[in-house]
């Protein structure tokens, strides 16, 4: 009999200027969740309007991903949309996730502050630490208290709100993870949809926004960086938010 992750049907909401990115999100998605492509559906708000409540209400798990060139920060013409139904799946305990600027509007949304700051940006693989809510987790259960992340971002959120607890932290940035209390509702500033093959494709991509220069990009070809422990994070958060 399938499993409750092998019926679900995932909505993932992209922010992506280049088709090949959009591409490549979906198919990161699909990989680390570790599902079959036709239970993800996705909508660029790029080019489509943001689903209604009906719509993302026929999904199991809603997701919101990152962003090449957007900031959250900026007013963008499906802002007011989408805090509306990020605050819906919050109210109706809908299990969500954002994943860097996922995570970013997220925070926002429910009332946060997110900050463009250039001194706190991480490009590449660094390590995130735990904070002591995130060792009594679920989603981090059986992790040590620090592990390699992928990263690529300009803002943070420097301000969680009520309600958020603080689950992973880094030495240049703080707010790398956080749950609301009391639902299934997370956010990520790291890139745990990203393996390094996947980080190397998505930096290359996009070496003219982040700069990491030719050297860097050749060392992580010779030398990758694993990341076994945020690997496995998406499928978790899904054996958590679909259990059996």
């Amino acid at each position: 009999m399938p499993t409750p992750i092998e019926n679900a049907r995932l909505l993932l909401i992209q922010v992506r200027e280049r088709e090949d990115v959009e591409k490549q999100e979906q198919d990161c998605f699909v990989e680390r969740c570790r599902i079959r492509k036709d239970q993800l559906d996705a909508v660029n708000l790029l080019n489509d309007p943001v689903p209604t409540w009906d719509q993302a209400g026929a999904f199991d798990v809603v997701m919101i991903g990152g962003a090449g060139v957007l900031s959250v920060t900026q007013n963008h013409p499906f802002n007011e949309a989408l805090t509306e139904l990020v605050l819906r799946l919050c109210e109706a305990d809908r299990p969500l996730f954002g994943a860097c600027w996922g995570h970013q509007f997220v925070a926002q949304a429910l009332g946060g502050t997110v900050i463009t700051d250039h001194d706190r940006r991480e490009i590449g693989t660094n390590k995130v630490e735990l904070t002591p809510a995130g060792r009594d987790d679920p989603i981090f259960a059986g992790l040590p208290p620090s592990f390699q992340a992928h990263m690529g971002h300009h803002d943070y959120a420097s301000k969680l709100p009520a309600g958020a607890v603080e689950l992973a932290t880094s030495r240049q940035c703080p707010n790398q993870s956080f749950r609301i209390d009391g639902k299934m509702v997370y956010g990520m500033q790291f890139h745990c949809e990203l393996n390094t093959a996947r980080l190397l494709e998505r930096l290359t991509i996009y070496q003219h926004i982040y700069k990491p220069d030719d050297d860097y990009l050749e060392n992580l070809k010779r030398e990758p960086i694993p990341t076994p422990e945020t690997d496995g994070l998406l499928r978790r958060f899904l054996e958590l938010a679909l259990p059996t």
